[in-house]
């Protein structure tokens, strides 16, 4: 019975081998033609021009430099959806040399004043570059405001790599409810109305299962305190994270 159980096992093995070896040898029939293709693909986009591309078994490797990290994910999507390509290696590296600093300060500017969609005063996005590689952090009331925030991230010159660590928040109506009204005690009262005008809305309000966190810039000790006084106002509210930072020299 033994002996019996082995046999089968090899037959097995041989089997299994004999099916990998078959596809290999059928992805290989087309690396010709799919390096080709690819190689069409990519000259007839100017951010492509210096993209290389090579083909084993139906696996594509893409080689070179572009200036956007966006444009690297762009080559490899483009790619991907070709016939018969058994999947892309991305080995696209992206040219910068701006200081990390610079691009985390410019980044920082474009998440403050991104307006996607209607409620960014309660989105808050944080991000730190290390060696080009963009972080983000923070949470979004949707996928529209988090998608936004990689979007920029990607197409930030001087980034290389993007980590979407951005918490998008659970749809709660309950939630809702707390966010419009933390939003309207806060911009409505007196001390803290100017802080309406700024399209930016500078104090966010982030709400997660009743719990809220403000965050954000206030130009005063004062204003930072009124807006945790409003915020525990709120009805319904379980907890409030008061994290708004005061302008430094305020």
């Amino acid at each position: 019975m033994k002996k019996i159980l082995r046999a089968l096992s090899a037959i097995l093995t041989v089997g299994v081998l004999a099916v990998g070896l078959a596809a290999r040898t059928t992805s290989a029939r087309y690396d010709t033609e799919i390096q080709t293709r690819v190689t069409q693909q990519l000259t007839k986009t100017q951010d492509f021009r210096n993209l290389q591309a090579s083909t084993e078994d139906g696996i594509v490797t893409l080689s070179g430099t572009v200036e956007l990290y966006q444009q690297k994910l762009d080559a490899a999507k483009k790619v991907r959806k070709l016939d018969k390509i058994q999947g892309v290696r991305n080995l696209i590296a992206v040219s910068s040399s701006i200081p990390d600093a610079e691009v985390q300060a410019k980044l920082e500017r474009k998440l403050y004043y991104d307006r996607i969609g209607y409620d960014n005063q309660f989105n808050f996005v944080d991000v730190s570059v290390k060696d080009g590689a963009a972080t983000l952090t923070g949470a979004t009331r949707n996928d529209i405001g988090r998608d936004s925030a990689v979007w920029i991230a990607n197409n930030m010159p001087g980034v290389n790599d993007v980590v979407d660590n951005i918490k998008v928040l659970p749809v709660s109506g309950f939630d809702d409810r707390i966010r419009f009204s933390a939003m309207r005690a806060i911009y409505r009262d007196p001390v803290l109305s100017r802080y309406a005008i700024d399209p930016a809305k500078p104090i966010r309000i982030v709400v997660d299962n009743g719990n809220l966190s403000l965050y954000g810039t206030v130009a005063t000790a004062m204003d930072k305190q009124v807006a945790g006084i409003r915020a525990n106002q709120v009805f319904g509210v379980f907890s409030v994270q008061n994290n708004l930072e005061v302008v430094k020299g305020s």
